[in-house]
């Protein structure tokens, strides 16, 4: 394994700092409530939680899979694209993981929004109830009880971790060493990486349609982990068709 590269390392060290920053601190809620990645309609959204988020982890063991992830093929990334490149390639997948999440919230959101609209319920109180954390019982007959859940969940999300950003790396990782073998710690059986990320992202798809989580815990946002694999995918191909070997940028 490569010795650390400077980009990567300095992500570590920003990751760590963040991480015991906020659980140590006097007001770890509200340390959370600003950096963690809220739904935009949410009143406790801002601007900057778009890259914040990526810093921000839900627990160590959380962190530590991300860093270990980060360390295991960040650096060998970084070693072909250079420092600023693959910073700004980590930190794009990360910005494409959070857009697919938000848009599938919004998604999810809207379409139980519009239903309790079109019954008559007026949109900016039930926006007012939601950001109190509160619900008209009567809207469970209209949305049923998943919807009614959707609906909750969806506004009152918040989303952490370096994992989008860490899918595109892996992407990158499976496109250049293809050949390279990896294994699962609950399945070590080596598999070859364009067959082992595809997989996973296989894997993530089949947990965001079913619900049903299979290695990760059931509170993942899977659809951000798509969004940074395919992120990752458009820039690598996106490079590659424009010579990106004759073109490194440090």
């Amino acid at each position: 394994m490569n010795r650390v590269s400077p980009t990567v390392k300095q992500l570590l060290v920003i990751n760590v700092i963040f991480y015991f920053g906020s659980t140590f601190s006097l007001n770890t809620d509200f340390i959370y409530s600003l950096f963690s990645l809220h739904f935009p309609e949410n009143s406790e959204f801002k601007f900057w939680q778009l890259v914040t988020h990526m810093f921000m982890h839900g627990g160590i063991l959380h962190l530590a899979f991300n860093m270990f992830a980060l360390w295991m093929f960040g650096s060998s990334i970084e070693s072909i694209f250079g420092s600023r490149r693959f910073l700004f390639f980590y930190l794009t997948c990360g910005l494409g993981a959070a857009i697919a999440q938000i848009a599938f919230l919004y998604y999810s959101f809207y379409s139980n929004l519009d239903l309790l609209v079109n019954s008559g319920y007026d949109q900016s109180l039930i926006l007012s109830l939601l950001s109190e954390g509160k619900y008209n019982t009567s809207w469970e007959n209209i949305l049923g009880t998943q919807g009614l859940i959707s609906l909750n969940t969806s506004f009152l999300s918040t989303m952490v971790g370096a994992s989008g950003a860490i899918m595109g790396v892996l992407v990158a990782f499976g496109m250049f060493f293809p050949e390279s073998k990896l294994m699962l710690v609950f399945f070590p059986v080596p598999i070859k990486a364009k067959y082992f990320i595809p997989g996973i992202i296989l894997l993530d798809l089949f947990s965001a349609v079913t619900g049903q989580a299979i290695f990760s815990p059931s509170n993942t946002a899977y659809i951000a982990h798509i969004g940074g694999a395919i992120t990752g995918f458009l820039i690598m191909y996106y490079w590659k068709k424009n010579q990106f070997n004759r073109n490194r940028w440090y």
